[in-house]
């Protein structure tokens, strides 16, 4: 499976601009409100230092690339409808746009950190970047109250049945994957009564928004950093307490996409986020020059142009996956060295591991071997991020 990243947003800030910057896919842009109608969905990559190097092997990936040790691990990108204050009402594109981001495991929430598009993605000058943060997070707010308090009124219909509260509750917020015991957690983790009647609605919206937090985490794409006016604003907000709950990534969507551009025409040499590139011909326009130039500024001061970089702070930091290759201890690759690197949770053990290969792998599971140091670990074993392994199990 390749893990679903949501590009969200007000219209016209970018997101378009970002998703072909990282996939170089087609989908159109445009200073103008629902540019994007249907979700586009893309491949994108994330980096990982790939581990054949240690085990003087040359690695021969089955998806992605390699590049000088470096893994461009892959994982779906979805460019979602352009949002507008009111779609947990239906406003907009609201419906389809909730329905869409229910399909993705992490946010990358692109906010026009220049102040020139307006709250319904118009041109304008001055707007506080505050503001659209704020409203993604309180539109998304909104739609889990509405859901949670369905849930609360279906568990006043059920009390004569003696259920637990957090089995209704869990039944009505399903769709955002969570489950009755994970709800429970959550109730006692901000310090509410494991009972919805006597919660009132400053608590339900505590819980609303702690339930958002957990099942749809977010980071912050900083767009269009390569202005004065957004770094101008990095600095006010990215130091406000308001937003310690996010992680921040200043990006230049255009930057990247004007590299990865130049480098299809043979114009310079560039890795995706790597802080540098080398221009490869001498007959430049002055004007491409200048330009490239320009972005040269840009990503050494920002350490890159910050697309790769929000889309690995997604899925390592936020997310917080891990990634792991099958491996062999005996060194005796059947179908090439290190064709797979899969991405996985921070808390997956061996055993999930080898059911991530394959259902019947993981029922003929009996143990793991560390390719590394050839030790065996069984099935609880929680693995490490960059850990080589190979699984024997019964069904191979």
């Amino acid at each position: 499976m390749s893990y679903r990243i949501g590009l969200v947003g007000k219209p016209s800030v970018g997101k378009s601009t970002l998703f072909n910057a990282a996939t170089m896919n087609d989908v159109p842009e445009g200073a103008y409100p629902f540019t994007t109608i249907d979700p586009s969905v893309g491949e994108a990559y994330v980096r990982t230092p790939c581990a054949a190097p240690e085990f003087d092997e040359t690695c021969q990936p089955s998806v992605g690339v390699c590049e000088d040790g470096t893994r461009f691990v892959p994982v779906k990108l979805v460019d979602v409808a352009g949002l507008v204050p009111g779609a947990h009402e239906g406003r907009g594109l609201g419906n389809q746009f909730l329905t869409d981001l229910n399909e993705t495991d992490v946010l990358i929430h692109v906010v026009d950190f220049s102040g020139t598009t307006d709250s319904e993605g118009e041109a304008t000058e001055g707007h506080d970047p505050r503001e659209d943060i704020d409203f993604l997070e309180d539109e998304l707010d909104a739609w889990y109250l509405d859901i949670l308090e369905k849930g609360v009124r279906r568990y006043a219909d059920k009390q004569v049945e003696d259920i637990d509260p957090e089995d209704v509750l869990g039944e009505q917020l399903s769709a955002f994957g969570i489950s009755p015991a994970a709800i429970k957690q959550t109730i006692l983790a901000i310090d509410l009564p494991v009972a919805p009647l006597e919660w009132d609605g400053a608590e339900k919206e505590a819980l609303a928004r702690e339930i958002r937090k957990r099942t749809k985490p977010m980071t912050i794409a900083a767009n269009k950093m390569d202005t004065p006016a957004a770094q101008d604003n990095w600095d006010e907000i990215t130091t406000d307490p308001a937003y310690e709950h996010l992680e921040f990534v200043p990006v230049s969507a255009h930057a990247e996409k004007a590299l990865k551009n130049a480098k299809e025409q043979g114009v310079v040499e560039y890795t995706p986020g790597e802080r540098d590139f080398a221009i490869t011909t001498e007959d430049l326009p002055a004007e491409q020059e200048a330009g490239l130039e320009q972005i040269r500024e840009f990503v050494d001061e920002f350490d890159g142009t910050g697309v790769q970089q929000v889309l690995e702070t997604a899925t390592f930091d936020v997310l917080d996956l891990k990634a792991v290759f099958p491996g062999t201890a005996s060194g005796n690759w059947t179908k090439g060295p290190f064709r797979d690197c899969f991405l996985l949770p921070a808390d997956a053990t061996a055993e999930d591991f080898a059911y991530h290969l394959h259902s019947d792998i993981g029922d003929g599971f009996l143990h793991g071997i560390d390719c590394r140091d050839d030790r065996q670990v069984g099935a609880d074993t929680v693995l490490d991020h960059r850990d080589v392994l190979e699984v024997v199990s019964t069904n191979q």
